[in-house]
């Protein structure tokens, strides 16, 4: 009678490898324990806390998910520095939420109020639905265009150059993000 091995009952022994092991079978026994890992054996994925290799499929983002998330709502009289830390905590909840880019007007325009809900009402007046269809980089350029008057960004300019730093010190730097004012050096006198 031959002796029974692993590789099973007429396998020829290898006196070289004695445990039978090829590439291919270690290739084998390593795609099977990732497959096991990876689903409960049928495919679907596992929650239970035996599965050491926790894969999580991707899902879309809701709405809730995104409101989960706290975005800031912009009401219009906020001024350059509102929408910019609007703008910027949108940008970090769409991140954080896994927003769908089709998604993301639509999301972002249901946290306006006031003012700046009356101007979406009238974009949305003006071009229907393909209003939504807009991507997230056209509506901060038109809520820019908007709410940030090239008036207002020169007057913060100039105050911007005209800051005075008390105490003794040499030089300090401001760096105001995103209001296309780059970084300004304030010297002291």
């Amino acid at each position: 009678m031959a002796p029974t091995t692993r590789g099973g009952p007429n396998t020829p022994i290898n006196n070289t490898n004695p445990n039978n092991m090829t590439p291919e079978s270690i290739q084998a026994m390593i795609d099977q324990t990732l497959l096991r890992n990876a689903t409960n054996g049928d495919g679907s994925h596992s929650s239970h806390g035996d599965n050491r290799r926790n894969v999580q499929t991707t899902r879309p983002c809701f709405y809730a998910d995104f409101m989960k998330c706290q975005p800031l709502n912009f009401k219009g009289a906020e001024g350059v520095v509102g929408l910019t830390r609007w703008i910027e905590k949108m940008e970090s909840v769409f991140n954080i939420s896994g927003c769908a880019v089709e998604n993301q007007v639509k999301f972002a325009t249901c946290t306006l109020l006031g003012a700046a809900l009356t101007w979406w009402n009238g974009q949305l007046r003006t071009l229907g639905p393909e209003a939504y269809a807009m991507t997230w980089e056209v509506l901060k350029k038109k809520m820019t265009d908007k709410y940030c008057p090239q008036g207002e960004i020169k007057k913060l300019e100039i105050e911007l150059w005209n800051l005075k730093v008390k105490g003794n010190c040499s030089r300090h730097t401001l760096n105001v993000p995103k209001v296309n004012l780059d970084m300004y050096q304030v010297c002291c006198q």
